[in-house]
């Protein structure tokens, strides 16, 4: 099932149930399908959504940051809360030994030997992980530490 005719059938779900929390993250993702098919000029296919989900879910993320920040975290709980919800549209994110094993792999597939290398094998880890759900800064960590920076 296309993840745009699920979120619909929960949004419907969500109404009938009056899940009001649940309801405003849903709808929030079906309307940053529709700007992003506008934006296309097309419908989107599940790769594209599962793009669209993870920009969601990473915004939320340093959201929560900056309201831990600043004191709130009523806020980030919420946050919190929506990020559950949308991650339920992804796939499961990768286990660390997996996650290893992919900058291993392009380190030593892009001959990388220094820091200066890192942009070459963070485009060879994220384009190996492509459709995974993978967390761009845990990735940058690892490599960061794999090179020596």
């Amino acid at each position: 099932m296309a993840i745009a005719e699920d979120v619909n059938r929960a949004i419907t779900d969500a109404m009938k149930a009056k899940d009001q929390a649940r309801l405003v993250p849903l709808r929030m993702l079906k309307a940053a399908f529709m700007n992003r098919e506008v934006e296309k000029g097309r419908a989107l296919d599940e790769n594209e959504s599962r793009q669209v989900v993870a920009s969601l879910v990473k915004q939320r993320r340093d959201s929560i940051d900056q309201f831990l920040k600043g004191g709130r975290k009523d806020l980030a709980d919420k946050e919190t809360a929506e990020i559950a919800i949308l991650e339920g549209y992804l796939p499961p994110a990768l286990d660390e030994a997996d996650l290893a094993r992919a900058v291993d792999a392009a380190v030593a597939s892009t001959g990388a030997t220094s820091p200066k290398d890192m942009c070459k094998v963070m485009k060879a880890v994220m384009a190996g992980l492509a459709g995974k759900t993978v967390d761009g800064k845990a990735v940058n960590e690892l490599v960061r530490r794999k090179l020596g920076g």
